[in-house]
């Protein structure tokens, strides 16, 4: 039995060495090819890594690594916003072309209380593939629990300057909630 642990152990370092040296997110379908075993396995190690503080985020486009060296330097700012569903695009386009990557969305559910979810998208092609994702798994946003489809984005960029142009364009585009 010893054995089984070492081995899960070992596989455990080695997804965690995946994700840290990935440049891009890794799915678990990958990551189980890379390490020999299916992607429920991987779900399960993740699962177990998360739980000993481990800094794992699962994305729409697959698992991260989020160490302190990637946040360095970077300002984070909370967005209220509130739109349509079919807005979204809208949205998050305003966001990545003022150069402000948007970590995740947080609603306020009136029988879970605050859920959040992971977006990490910092481009137009990681917009797209986010919302192409939505769309391909009939799933609705996280934003349609709420009533009046209020939401919060965790933002961050390299500059204040970046966040107020942003900021700015969402006021402009009737998004952003003050």
């Amino acid at each position: 039995m010893s054995t089984n642990r070492t081995a899960s152990e070992e596989r455990r370092a080695q997804i965690l060495e995946l994700l840290k040296h990935a440049d891009t997110p890794l799915t678990g379908k990958e990551i189980g090819e890379r390490t020999g075993v299916s992607r429920q396995i991987v779900v399960g190690d993740i699962n177990l890594l998360k739980a000993v503080d481990e800094p794992i985020v699962a994305t729409s486009r697959g698992y991260m690594y989020m160490n302190d060296s990637e946040g360095s330097g970077q300002i984070e700012r909370i967005a209220v916003c509130q739109h349509a569903a079919n807005q979204t695009e809208e949205e998050l386009t305003i966001f990545v072309d003022h150069g402000v990557t948007v970590k995740d969305v947080r609603v306020e559910h009136p029988v879970y209380g605050d859920l959040t979810a992971s977006i990490m998208v910092a481009n137009r092609m990681e917009v797209k593939e986010f919302l192409d994702k939505i769309t391909a798994s009939n799933a609705v946003y996280l934003s349609a629990l709420s009533d009046d489809h209020t939401h919060l984005h965790t933002v961050m960029a390299d500059s204040e300057k970046q966040l107020d142009r942003a900021f700015e364009a969402l006021r402009k585009a009737g998004i952003l909630v003050e």
